[in-house]
């Protein structure tokens, strides 16, 4: 079963963080869709630190050494 995206909690997280902001009508969803791109990309980097260290387990270190490496590339 898919849930929908939390559309009203997401239009509330960035109204408080940033309240001078006009937002269009479907912002949140594309904020959601770039939350799981990033969580997919995150989740693909760390299976492959993983498999380069010859560990079967995902530790958090492969996971902090990914989450490294991908928020270098997506700052541009």
């Amino acid at each position: 079963m898919r849930s929908t995206a939390p559309r009203g909690t997401l239009r509330k997280i960035l109204k408080k963080h940033k309240p001078q902001l006009c937002l269009a009508a479907n912002v949140d969803l594309l904020v959601h869709l770039s939350f799981l791109l990033f969580l997919h990309r995150l989740a693909e980097e760390t299976r492959t630190n993983a498999f380069e260290n010859k560990s079967k387990t995902i530790k958090p270190e492969h996971i902090i050494s990914a989450a490294k490496v991908i928020l270098k590339k997506s700052r541009g």
